[in-house]
């Protein structure tokens, strides 16, 4: 044994002895992960954080917060003599005067832009795979509010330069925070510590930049993480899986590895990115000024919803003075109440579900979106709402660059916003069911092959060939959502049954969520497509077709055959 690895022995055993850790890394090593490609979206979200804190803190080293009044003299010519605060000042140091200052912060914006995107797409994956069931809920919402605290770190961040793009939009936020009935103008003036902009708006969001926001996305992840170990990982369907396994590869040696090499790739295309396209170039606005106002201004992506929201809403007569309060719906219904709804929705989607269900197991294999055509339209509709908003956001560049008028897109996506999402919800679930019924066709018929043969007596059939195990079980190896059945309201001593108004309404949204469906195949509809033409002599069966059921049977019937594994058909004849 080398001296290396008798120093890195002895330092082991004694931490071990005197923390217990060695059990606790024992145990934790030999956890098992499933292996698909899309668990990775939640380790892009965590190792884009690693870099937002990296080069977070070379940045806090040379960025002032302070919204002093300066005058530049500095290499970029255009800025000299021109009277800004400190905070833009040391920005245009940062980027023009530090060695690879202006790398490391467009490493971290970058690294911002992609960490919330990645959140966003996990949660989506979360959501349609139905995740979130039990035992994860807690988890669901932990993950949520990260969300919530990605775009509150963004935007405290993007507001740090003191330009004048983050300006107006510290000026949209003040204007926010007043239109809140009562308490709205105080708010402001102790966010702003007097009328805005104040003097100490770039303090105190500094304060929350490097400080409470990294703080609590930090502790929320290990929360997250510590979830995700005592829960077990969830897995997709498929033949072996179930919810008492997990099949995959244990953590030690093999996502050991992984993790570490997708951490460094991760690392590779954000500075791939900032070291080729620039982004938030402060020097080419100028230092924030209220005075001047230009068109073609947006936010980053993951606030773009609310400028979007903003600008579709109507202001003409949308002001109210209530007992000397003023009340500017123009501002409060686009920017605080259509986006808390839809937040709302999201975040409490999962225990509206489970109440309608009446689902009290614990769930660790995911379901097939298709097989959930409810969740998967409304989630679908939530995303085509924010997606609107986002283009509504931009409408301007989007009139300019397609010659468009910019009236006539407000009114197109005023209707959009309205019509978008229920279109999107009816066609989504449509799909699915149609999925749905193909799913049906390949287990009771099998693949269409194209071959055709002709039997003796002239008919002319397609020779399909039959699903194999695996491929059963997946399009199978689910439960099937039902509307609820309740318990009449009187029991049988004509007293009337507590909580039948409860159950009243949960029969209701049940037959909402699920009343449209297709039943998966039964083992007697196998067996009778298996009968070739018989199936409706057969009655169906009362439940899905489980997977050990339809273990070794064939699909076929109906007009077709299962294809011979030497390609023959008996009988028939090669056409």
């Amino acid at each position: 044994m080398s001296t290396l690895e008798r120093g890195a022995s002895a330092g082991a055993d004694y931490l071990d002895q005197r923390t217990g850790v060695g059990a606790a890394v024992k145990q934790f090593a030999r956890k098992v992960f499933p292996d698909h490609w899309s668990f990775l979206l939640g380790e892009v979200a965590l190792y884009s954080f690693v870099v937002l804190l990296i080069s977070g803190v070379f940045l806090t080293l040379f960025f002032v917060p302070s919204m002093g009044h300066t005058t530049y003299d500095g290499p970029w010519a255009a800025m000299n003599g021109v009277e800004m605060s400190e905070a833009f000042a040391s920005t245009l140091r940062l980027s023009f005067e530090v060695r690879g200052g202006l790398l490391m912060r467009q490493i971290h914006h970058w690294a911002a832009l992609i960490f919330v995107a990645s959140i966003v797409v996990h949660m989506m994956r979360v959501f349609f795979t139905g995740a979130f069931r039990k035992p994860r809920e807690i988890n669901w919402l932990v993950g949520f509010v990260l969300m919530i605290l990605g775009l509150a770190a963004g935007f405290t961040g993007y507001s740090l330069p003191d330009d004048v793009l983050s300006g107006n939009g510290l000026r949209i936020t003040d204007g926010v925070v007043r239109s809140i009935p009562i308490i709205g103008s105080y708010m402001s003036y102790f966010i702003f510590g007097g009328e805005f902009p104040g003097m100490d708006i770039i303090p105190r969001l500094f304060t929350v930049h490097i400080l409470l926001v990294p703080g609590l996305i930090l502790a929320l992840i290990v929360v997250h993480l510590l979830l995700v170990v005592v829960h077990k990982h969830t897995q997709y369907p498929g033949s072996g899986r179930n919810d008492k396994n997990v099949v995959g590869f244990p953590l030690f040696p093999v996502y050991v590895a992984k993790a570490g090499g997708f951490f460094f790739i991760v690392f590779g295309v954000i500075a791939l990115m900032a070291a080729t396209m620039t982004i938030n170039p402060v020097w080419n606005y100028g230092p924030y000024d209220p005075s001047p106002v230009g068109a073609g201004a947006q936010p980053d992506w993951y606030i773009l919803f609310l400028e979007g929201a903003l600008r579709l809403m109507p202001g003409a007569g949308m002001e109210w003075v209530i007992g000397g309060f003023t009340l500017s719906l123009n501002v409060l219904i686009p920017a605080v109440i259509v986006p808390g709804i839809l937040f709302s929705l999201l975040a409490l989607y999962p225990f509206v579900e489970a109440f309608v269900t009446k689902d009290t197991g614990e769930h660790h294999v995911l379901d097939r979106p298709r097989n959930r055509p409810f969740r998967t339209a409304f989630g679908v509709a939530i995303l085509t709402a924010f997606f609107i908003l986002l283009l509504a956001g931009a409408n301007d560049l989007v009139a300019a660059h397609f010659y468009m008028s910019l009236n006539d897109l407000i009114r197109v996506f005023r209707v959009l916003f309205f019509v978008g999402p229920v279109l999107a919800f009816i066609i989504t679930k449509r799909i699915c069911l149609s999925l749905q019924r193909k799913d049906r066709e390949l287990v009771l018929h099998g693949h269409e092959t194209g071959r055709i043969v002709r039997f003796a007596n002239g008919e002319y059939i397609e020779v399909h060939r039959p699903l194999d195990e695996h491929e059963r079980w997946l399009r199978v190896g689910y439960e099937p959502e039902r509307p609820l059945e309740i318990a009449p309201p009187v029991d049988s001593r004509g007293v009337r049954r507590k909580g039948y108004r409860i159950d009243t309404v949960r029969q209701r949204l049940s037959r909402v969520f699920f009343e449209d469906r297709i039943e998966p195949v039964t083992p007697a509809e196998l067996a009778a497509a298996h009968s070739h033409g018989a199936h409706d002599e057969l009655e169906g069966g009362s439940h899905a077709a489980t997977p050990r059921e339809l273990e070794g049977t064939a699909p076929g019937g109906g007009r077709t055959i299962a294809e011979p594994a030497d390609g023959s058909a008996p009988d028939a004849r090669n056409r």
